[in-house]
């Protein structure tokens, strides 16, 4: 059956297009798509709103609270959540909602730098080890399997027992703890890219090993590791508020989420929202992102 061809006068008198039974414009690219796929997705809404609350919260926490994370009340030790005090008091009197709001700058700070850690040492490895190849590949994946031989806790525990207490000692651990996974997966699609056909091209065409290395191999094997890294995220905050819930954070009175949820361990028959509620946060925190990491990773490339 032929098809009914028009003159598109927009485009030329010499080009065609076919026209559509109806009389409608060709279908054209749907602006609306992002939204109805979040609109079909509550869930993702509430975790990006979520994850954006507390990136501000972390940035300017004046937005949310005028209270002093550190000034106690004696009159006010240890008073339940209501109008006054929204996730109540601790053992000294201070606002437990400031001190969570004030402790997303502790903690996300260390999660960054964990994740950042992570991200450029384990891809610095993986890069090098599946580029090279040879003894060279032997030798660092090698050290990467003794990284994995040993749970991430305790490797965790062991470096920051030996670089000492405080924010950026924990996220250096918590760092280290997780180079094993972006190697692995950087090496993966190194070795992937290193014998395709314009890799083997720009190779036959006299290119040097590092023009090849910087244009060609590092952009194309980056996005699954930048994937892992939003995954990693969450495992980070866990990593580090485990850290400072065993007393590795920083020194009292930060008000570091793992902190907190310490601090209330001798009052949880009697007060139990001083660590219930930071301890929910954490937990939200965590699942905000894996739900973003989720779509990020499956929902949204399947529908690009």
């Amino acid at each position: 059956m032929t098809e009914a061809l028009t003159t598109d006068p927009a485009a030329g008198a010499g080009l065609r297009r076919p026209e559509d039974p109806a009389g409608r414009a060709p279908a054209r690219r749907d602006g609306r798509r992002p939204l109805r796929f979040l609109l079909r997705r509550p869930g993702l809404v509430l975790a990006m709103l979520f994850l954006a609350t507390v990136l501000l919260a972390a940035f300017w926490p004046g937005l949310f609270t005028d209270r002093d994370p550190l000034r106690g009340t004696a009159a006010e030790i240890l008073q339940p959540p209501g109008a006054r005090h929204w996730f109540g008091t601790d053992e000294l009197g201070r606002d437990l909602y400031a001190r969570v709001v004030h402790g997303a700058a502790l903690s996300l700070k260390a999660t960054v730098i964990a994740v950042a850690v992570a991200f450029l040492v384990g891809s610095g490895l993986g890069l090098v080890a599946g580029f090279a190849g040879g003894w060279v590949e032997t030798a660092l994946m090698r050290f990467v399997d003794v990284l994995l031989a040993v749970p991430g806790l305790f490797l965790s525990l062991a470096v920051v027992t030996a670089l000492g207490r405080g924010t950026v000692q924990v996220a250096l651990a918590v760092g280290v703890a997780g180079v094993a996974g972006f190697a692995r997966v950087m090496r993966a699609e190194v070795l992937r890219i290193r014998h395709t056909a314009y890799v083997e091209a720009a190779r036959l065409s006299g290119a040097r090993w590092y023009a090849v290395l910087g244009r060609h191999v590092l952009p194309n094997a980056l996005g699954p590791v930048l994937v892992l890294a939003t995954l990693d995220l969450g495992t980070a905050v866990l990593a580090v508020s485990s850290l400072s819930f065993l007393g590795f954070g920083a020194p009292p009175p930060a008000p570091e989420w793992g902190t907190l949820i310490a601090g209330g361990r001798d009052y949880l028959a009697d007060a139990w929202w001083v660590s219930t509620l930071a301890g929910l946060t954490v937990a939200v925190l965590v699942l905000a992102v894996h739900r973003v990491s989720r779509a990020l990773d499956g929902e949204g490339a399947g529908r690009r």
